[in-house]
């Protein structure tokens, strides 16, 4: 379960980042688009290049909910990988478990997703995976533990309780929602990810470092 306070905390980092983190958060954003605190209504003065990059990379994290060390490895991977950095450590991102449960609309939020993995009720190709970071492989199927489907959140989200506040479902899944099953089709591309970062920024942050 997410706590109330755990709920506080991301709505008040939403309107910090500018993006929303939950759905509450975005509704909190629509009604006080500013920054939380005594200065948050007031133009502050220019940010320096570090902390724009800072808080760039601050975005990309908290939307997937991920440690800074995690962030890092990741990093690290994607400027490994041939073609652009940014764009890859997005895509690498993209292929968490816990991101792919929250895009099929299993879950509501990152939190959600990476509790329903963490206490067993999600399979890859038939074995259970209890680790959120486990990279899926295009063409593996993800679903719900038959015993965890007749459960009150699985079946929220199978009659679709989540897909309004949720962005459409991209194009690398293929997701058949009453049957709490997606399969990820192949490797997503940034443009597809609904993911809002400026990745050069955090490369520039990295790099930097």
């Amino acid at each position: 379960m997410v706590t109330k306070s755990q709920d506080r905390r991301k709505v008040r980092l939403s309107r910090a980042l500018g993006i929303p983190l939950t759905p509450k958060a975005a509704k909190y954003l629509e009604k006080r688009p500013y920054a939380p605190g005594e200065h948050g209504r007031t133009k502050r003065k220019a940010d320096s290049d570090y902390a724009v990059r800072l808080r760039e990379k601050q975005r990309l994290r908290e939307q997937y909910g991920i440690r800074e060390k995690q962030l890092r490895i990741v990093f690290n991977e994607a400027r490994r990988t041939q073609g652009l950095t940014g764009e890859n450590l997005v895509e690498l991102l993209e292929m968490r478990l816990d991101a792919l449960v929250l895009r099929s609309a299993f879950a509501r939020t990152t939190a959600q997703a990476r509790q329903m993995v963490v206490h067993r009720h999600i399979l890859v190709d038939g074995q259970i995976v209890d680790r959120p970071s486990f990279r899926v492989k295009p063409g593996q199927l993800i679903h719900v533990k038959e015993r965890s489907e007749g459960t009150e959140p699985f079946q929220v989200a199978a009659a679709g309780g989540h897909v309004d506040v949720l962005p459409k479902t991209p194009g690398y899944l293929e997701v058949e929602l009453d049957k709490l099953q997606a399969r990820l089709v192949r490797r997503p591309k940034r443009a597809e990810v609904p993911v809002t970062a400026e990745v050069q920024l955090v490369v520039e942050y990295y790099a930097a470092r």
